[in-house]
């Protein structure tokens, strides 16, 4: 019999790495990892990360209450609750609440990797190491992941 996967409010993995939070919905285990989903709440006023792509994963970001910025190389996009945000590999983007209110949205990864990206960051944030460019660049590279050098963030 196939299994289904039920994730009430208040289940699911939490993890908190700097001010956003992120509660993961499916780590790709009821999936044969091909999706990963995450509920992120990100405070008013909070850059997001360094802009950066992925190599190897598409990244979808569906915003469900507040507002974010989503830069996408130079362009600048404001969006509200109901917006879908597709973010194929190579891509590069980031995103930052600037309102004055929390912003939720969902996270999808396909396939699942950059679940377990969330996790080690986590682990690194928990042994003391700050969360620099040099600290990080290991992660990122375990991830095909690397942070754009030609857009400000």
């Amino acid at each position: 019999m196939v299994t289904v996967s039920i994730v009430r409010p208040g289940e699911g993995e939490l993890i908190t790495n700097g001010p956003s939070r992120i509660r993961i919905l499916e780590d790709g285990s009821n999936t044969a990892h091909r999706l990963g989903i995450g509920e992120v709440v990100v405070p008013p006023h909070t850059p997001g990360p360094p802009q950066h792509r992925h190599a190897q994963h598409d990244e979808g970001f569906y915003v469900l209450s507040g507002s974010l910025r989503f830069t996408i190389g130079e362009d600048s996009h404001d969006v509200g609750a109901g917006t879908w945000v597709t973010v194929p590999p190579g891509a590069p983007h980031t995103f930052a609440n600037v309102g004055d209110v929390p912003a939720v949205m969902l996270n999808t990864f396909t396939p699942d990797l950059y679940v377990q990206y969330f996790r080690d960051l986590k682990a690194m944030v928990e042994s003391g190491q700050p969360m620099t460019r040099e600290t990080m660049a290991p992660i990122w590279e375990n991830y095909a992941t690397e942070p754009s050098t030609e857009f400000a963030h």
